[in-house]
């Protein structure tokens, strides 16, 4: 195929969809037979993946590497940083963390001896050299003139890669003439000229109310605007943002199968149970309500950034015993990751790896001990159900003299979490959900409940379906040729 320049998703701000638009843009180049693949160098997100070679990146690179029919590399996302509060992260570089910064060292200081911005350039050049065309992710607003000397993930990873800028702007929220009209002007004359086009994206209503808006962002612009992309509900991406649990349920529902994720403040990986979301045998919902709780078949304990402090808050808000009322008048109880470690009889942390408390009681649904460590274990795994991956701190063993009782068997010899019984167990693996056998070993104590919804949910068939539903959504709506044009230009 023709070698296309890199293409840069730009943004007037944060949310207004440059993640999903690169995902469809990584799946249309696919179907005509392209062999695109992401790039972030830059990401802020609890929501991570453990790539093949059990590295870190951020969890929406890995889903537009999915939609680009790729494996996903660190090379995807050099740069990742977890929130750890509001004012620190930890810093993954090149999918290993590297120790954890506030944010003025971060933006004023760099990392000492270590130059983020060759990393990232180094990392961009390993993936062109393999893939064409790259598609590439801004990250929130690329007019924060106070920031600009340090951005190492917008206009200036556009300069060294030589990519052509589109940039998309958010109708929804409104104000958009102005949000997109401001993010060119503010820009140097060397850098407006890299943006070649815009994307007006989340239109609702009829399209034909906007032709003349349109024409206007283009005569104030001087930027052709590619597509006007309308706003859908029915296509279903993973998320890169917690914001979208938002406007998940958050109750539960008379007369379904109903599964509650307890909604920890630090919740991680919330894309564990996007199967479940979608499986139509149930309903799940996010909560803390004690009421909701006591109404769930099956409670899901997520994955946590910090374990002791939403251990601590569970038991403040009342959800620790709630949950282990829920159980004890029949619920299913699973953990994940963090989860499982709150399951537990207790949590120790004798290297102050989160803070100042050494040890914490669990909720004592599992007879296991966690000890927090430094450390932290990424890998992909393969289950006897399928496969997953972890990404942690901490080692969980059984408690005092009780025998181990895995949950998960994995294909190196390993064993993985404790099984208490068919309604109380625990695991390290994250993505063990998307896996339609381990789906029906959970479900399959409320067998009567299921009855009428009984066909199993194929998720990767699900997913696949997904993207190209996308592209073909944003195909629909975007000057392919035009941009395919931009792409070629000399």
């Amino acid at each position: 195929m023709k070698r296309l320049h890199p293409v840069m998703l730009a943004g007037t701000g944060s949310d207004v969809g440059k993640s999903v638009v690169a995902a469809a843009l990584c799946r249309i180049f696919r179907q005509d037979g392209y062999r695109p693949a992401p790039f972030k160098a830059q990401n802020m997100a609890l929501n991570s993946y453990a790539t093949p070679e059990g590295l870190e990146i951020g969890r929406a690179q890995a889903v537009q590497a999915e939609a680009a029919g790729v494996p996903c590399h660190t090379d995807m996302n050099p740069l990742l940083l977890k929130p750890q509060s509001d004012h620190t992260s930890q810093v993954v570089l090149n999918g290993r963390p590297i120790g954890s910064k506030s944010a003025y060292d971060y933006w004023r200081r760099g990392a000492g001896d270590i130059d983020f911005r060759k990393e990232v350039c180094a990392a961009f050049d390993r993936l062109a050299a393999r893939y064409n065309p790259v598609v590439m992710e801004g990250a929130g607003s690329i007019s924060e003139l106070n920031l600009k000397e340090t951005d190492l993930v917008n206009l200036p990873m556009a300069r060294h890669a030589g990519a052509d800028v589109i940039l998309v702007g958010d109708i929804d929220r409104g104000g958009v003439f102005a949000s997109v009209y401001g993010s060119i002007a503010l820009q140097t004359p060397e850098d407006r000229r890299l943006i070649k086009g815009i994307i007006i994206n989340k239109f609702r209503g009829d399209l034909r109310l906007f032709d003349e808006g349109r024409q206007m962002l283009e005569d104030i612009c001087r930027v052709p605007v590619l597509g006007v992309i309308p706003y859908f509900k029915d296509i279903h991406i993973e998320e890169e943002d917690s914001v979208s649990l938002a406007q998940k349920s958050a109750e539960a529902e008379r007369g379904k199968l109903n599964v509650a994720v307890v909604l920890l403040q630090h919740l991680s990986n919330f894309t564990d149970f996007d199967a479940l979301e979608h499986d139509p045998r149930v309903h799940l919902f996010y909560t803390t309500n004690v009421d909701d709780l006591l109404k769930a078949d099956v409670i899901i304990l997520p994955g946590t950034k910090s374990t002791l402090h939403d251990l601590y808050e569970l038991r403040r808000n009342g959800c620790a015993q709630a949950i282990v009322r829920a159980h004890r008048e029949g619920a299913t109880v699973l953990g994940i990751c963090g989860g499982y470690q709150l399951m537990g009889v207790e949590v120790c942390d004798p290297g102050h790896v989160e803070g100042d408390v050494e040890r914490l009681p669990g909720l004592g649904l599992l007879p296991v001990t966690t000890t927090m460590s430094g450390e932290k274990l990424t890998r992909q795994v393969t289950t006897q159900y399928g496969p997953g991956y972890e990404i942690h701190m901490g080692e969980t063993q059984p408690f005092g003299q009780t025998a181990p009782s895995p949950l998960l068997h994995l294909a190196d010899g390993r064993d993985d979490g404790y099984l208490a019984d068919r309604r109380c167990m625990g695991t390290y693996v994250h993505g063990i959900l998307d896996n339609a056998a381990f789906v029906d070993f959970l479900l399959e104590p409320f067998a009567e409940k299921l009855a009428e919804r009984s066909q199993p949910f194929d998720y990767v068939a699900y997913k696949e379906r997904q993207y190209d539903l996308l592209a073909d959504h944003v195909r629909r709506h975007l000057d392919m040729q035009r941009l395919y044009q931009i792409l070629t230009d000399e």
